[in-house]
């Protein structure tokens, strides 16, 4: 039993031992189905706190040789999987977290020398009868003794990418490491399996990977593993029911990350609010401010324009082919989008192509993060959505188009107002703070058409329901005429009591809004 060289099981049992515990060890039956083949090498690539250094240790403690594992797994599903008895603690496991490694060296060069030294230490204390050629070569040393010895080995690389994230513009470190990554572990008969975590997928030169051995499994496409990236919608029910707490606050926070059609929620997060009794914002415990707001004040055509149409709830279509997988190399706003995907800010459908923020707790940081930015028309729009939902609940129709014809003056700088989407755009982001007691859709399949604007209260929330249709250039009663007869109010199928309909009209002429509103009882 070594430190990196077959270490013990004691970080997994950890994770066993904390009050909650969501089983994802089915991730080793996809990992034990691909020893040995052309699918050995897994580079697995998502957020912080997302459970990638819980993977490896429990991959480390069901695979290394160092430590006796069957008790361990023995109530877990893994358990009664047709493989589990066959891969069970039978190979000499290496596992490396590449951060203490940086952490501890003044260059990359220093890294590789004592990571090499550190494993070739382990290594020689374990398999002193074997006579190595040249015990200062760690490829040649993990070649002669698995040639002699027959036992391969696995490879457990947590934090992959430090390099790419602590040293951003050095090419040359990055290149170095590359190489040794590459000679280490591609074309090797010593290598049953490779399994790496990081924040980054592999750092790509052109459209090419860098280390193209890998396959990639990333919060852009994560297939057939994506149930393993978080918690499942399944999972986060089932944990709300044994504690007590209210399923829909948990998704409205903490869902919406969609890997290939699967719903995931933030683990951590959901964690947190358990254990601490609170729904809140715990993604600034792992994230900056300032992490988020380097990224979207970049100066690229667009990005700005549809940063603001995300938090008014919008979707946007990305091309992330074009990423070149580091936080320094960005061409197009897409190239930006695709990082905030891969950070946890954005998530992405793989099939429309379309980003979106996940959640309120994602929201509220991109909320938070242009407040203390120099984007003071959005922020001023943000600070009176509070004001406008009050107005819009006392019926005040005057107010409400006092409020919106400031929320269109502050933002006409950075939206085309020339149509009703972008008209819905600005509407949305001044409704912000409505989120915290609504549901808010878009677009809604309604009666006989689409809902602009549905409200949906939450429960708990004694405020009417409300539905907001907008019109360019006609009128605020046209806008409530449609409603009406197009029987939008259906849409509300499981709500019953009072229904605010709330018609808005911009004049392009005048550059005014009017607001009509009327109470439904339903």
């Amino acid at each position: 039993m070594g430190i990196y060289l077959n270490p013990s099981n004691i970080d997994f049992q950890q994770a066993l031992n904390s009050k909650i515990y969501v089983d994802k060890s089915m991730l080793i039956d996809y990992s034990n189905s691909v020893i040995y083949t052309e699918q050995k090498f897994i580079c697995v690539s998502r957020p912080r706190r997302f459970g990638k250094s819980m993977a490896a240790n429990m991959l480390t403690a069901y695979y290394s040789r160092g430590c006796d594992s069957g008790e361990m797994f023995s109530n877990l599903k893994i358990s009664k999987a047709d493989t589990f008895e066959k891969h069970l603690n039978r190979y000499n496991v290496i596992h490396i977290n590449m951060v203490n490694f940086l952490e501890r060296s003044k260059s990359i060069d220093d890294m590789l020398d004592y990571l090499g030294k550190r494993l070739i230490h382990e290594i020689k204390k374990e398999n002193g009868d074997v006579d190595c050629f040249d015990w200062n070569d760690l490829i040649s040393v993990l070649d002669e003794i698995f040639h002699e010895k027959k036992i391969p080995f696995i490879f457990i690389i947590d934090e992959w990418d430090c390099i790419f994230r602590e040293h951003k513009n050095d090419t040359d470190a990055q290149t170095k490491y590359l190489d040794f990554l590459r000679s280490l572990l591609k074309d090797q008969s010593y290598v049953a399996l490779a399994y790496m975590t990081g924040i980054l997928p592999i750092k790509k030169y052109g459209k090419h990977s860098a280390i193209n051995a890998f396959y990639e499994y990333s919060m852009t496409y994560a297939d057939p593993i994506s149930e393993f990236t978080g918690f499942t919608e399944e999972e986060v029910k089932l944990l709300c029911q044994k504690y007590d707490k209210p399923f829909e606050e948990m998704k409205r926070w903490y869902d919406g990350y969609n890997l290939n059609g699967i719903s995931i929620y933030n683990p951590k997060s959901v964690v947190e609010s358990i254990l601490r009794g609170q729904f809140n914002n715990y993604w600034t415990s792992t994230e900056t401010y300032e992490a988020l707001k380097v990224y979207i004040e970049m100066n690229f055509d667009g990005l700005k324009d549809t940063i603001i149409e995300l938090l008014a709830g919008q979707k946007s279509i990305i091309d992330t082919t074009t990423f070149s997988n580091d936080m320094v190399t960005f061409e197009t706003k897409d190239d930006v989008l695709t990082l905030l995907v891969h950070l946890g800010y954005l998530t992405y459908d793989f099939y429309t192509k379309e980003v979106s923020i996940p959640n309120y707790e994602i929201s509220e940081q991109f909320a938070s993060t242009i407040k203390v930015m120099g984007w003071s028309e959005v922020a001023n729009s943000l600070k009176l959505s509070d004001e406008l939902l009050k107005s819009t609940l006392n019926g005040n129709e005057e107010k409400v188009a006092e409020l919106i014809d400031k929320a269109h003056s502050d933002n006409t700088s950075i939206l085309k107002y020339n149509d009703e989407n972008s008209l819905s755009c600005v509407i949305s982001l001044a409704y912000y703070s409505a989120r915290k007691t609504y549901t808010i859709e878009r677009e809604l399949s309604a009666g006989k058409g689409f809902a602009d604007l549905v409200f949906r209260p939450r429960k708990n929330n004694s405020n009417p329901a409300m539905i907001v249709e907008l019109k360019y250039d006609k009128s605020a009663d046209s806008a409530l005429d449609q409603i009406k007869k197009r029987q939008y109010a259906d849409c509300l199928k499981d709500y019953s009591g009072e229904v605010l309909l709330v018609g808005i009209n911009y004049n392009k002429n005048d550059k005014r809004h009017t607001c009509k509103i009327k109470i439904l009882f339903k």
